[in-house]
């Protein structure tokens, strides 16, 4: 029996992506604030070409993967500034100004 592992593979890298990125953006919003979208959109875009340029399909769609990941990192940076404004996180004391707490 001849098993394929090129799921798995992608699989396990999406996972380890998610788990990498949601500390990454919780600590890029805290000491950065949201105005370091552009590096996590600059490296998305680099992703991508990477992605169309590598011919093996594996790596090519782990590219991908991470490039859709750090895209949707943008989004999550602008909510964890709504949940540091809620509460939910600690807010970084020298950007107090930038944070709209009733």
């Amino acid at each position: 029996m001849d098993l394929n592992f090129s799921g798995l593979a992608v699989g396990v890298s999406l996972f380890l992506m998610i788990g990498i990125f949601h500390p990454v953006v919780i600590k890029a919003e805290y000491y950065y604030g949201t105005k370091c979208w552009p590096v996590f959109a600059i490296s998305g875009v680099a992703a991508v070409a990477a992605s169309l340029l590598i011919e093996n399909f594996i790596v090519s769609t782990i590219f991908a993967t991470l490039a859709f990941s750090l895209f949707w990192s943008i989004l999550e940076l602008f909510e964890q500034k709504k949940r540091v404004e809620r509460g939910w996180f600690p807010m970084n004391p020298k950007r107090k100004n930038e944070y709209n707490i009733k």
